[in-house]
């Protein structure tokens, strides 16, 4: 397969069909723990809610609800019609569970926030697709900088649900800094 085969598009009212049976299917299929998240996580205040006990369905209910009204964005990659992979990617501001790690610049930034990419199709280009998809996307909705908090440690696919760092540094994001847990915020100038 090659990159071309690859179809990137926005999470959207008429996309959201495709973000449901990837969810629903493979975007866990081997980190089934986190099957019940539906890329909900940062879109919490996690000071109102108890995020563990959040149920599969209250979260895949809410994905529809964001995605129907743009509360919620992400990028879904498609092979010969079949969703494959899905980036996490808005304004830093949607992001509520950030809210307590404030950053100057919180305007300027868009965040993305989560990679998933049906093992099948790992290492096909399907994240490259999806990262540059995101840029484009925030970009074009006035954002100048790109961050993510990748784990420099990862060891399995779902230790880099943040992306690789090896994947934001190939595509020319930078190491803005180091956190007390190790991992980095990755940035780029859009």
């Amino acid at each position: 397969m090659t990159e071309a085969a690859i179809s990137v598009s926005p999470l959207s009212p008429a996309t959201l069909g495709d973000f449901l049976r990837f969810f629903d299917g493979p975007a866990f299929s081997d980190n089934p723990k986190w099957s019940f998240c539906y890329c909900q996580c940062f879109y919490e205040d996690h000071d109102r809610i108890v995020w563990r006990d959040r149920t599969a369905e209250q979260n895949r209910a809410l994905a529809c609800e964001r995605a129907a009204t743009g509360a919620m964005q992400g990028y879904l990659a498609c092979v010969d019609g079949r969703p494959v992979g899905w980036c996490g990617a808005a304004p830093r501001r949607l992001f509520v569970a950030l809210n307590d790690e404030p950053t100057p610049d919180e305007e300027q930034v868009g965040a993305i926030m989560c990679f998933l990419v049906a093992p099948e199709y790992r290492g096909t280009g399907v994240a490259r697709k999806l990262l540059a998809a995101a840029c484009d996307g925030l970009r074009a909705q006035g954002v100048t900088i790109a961050e993510a908090n990748p784990r420099p440690e990862a060891s399995s696919a779902a230790d880099n649900h943040f992306g690789p760092l090896r994947l934001y540094l190939s595509e020319g994001f930078q190491i803005h800094r180091t956190d007390t847990d190790g991992s980095v915020y990755v940035r780029k100038a859009l």
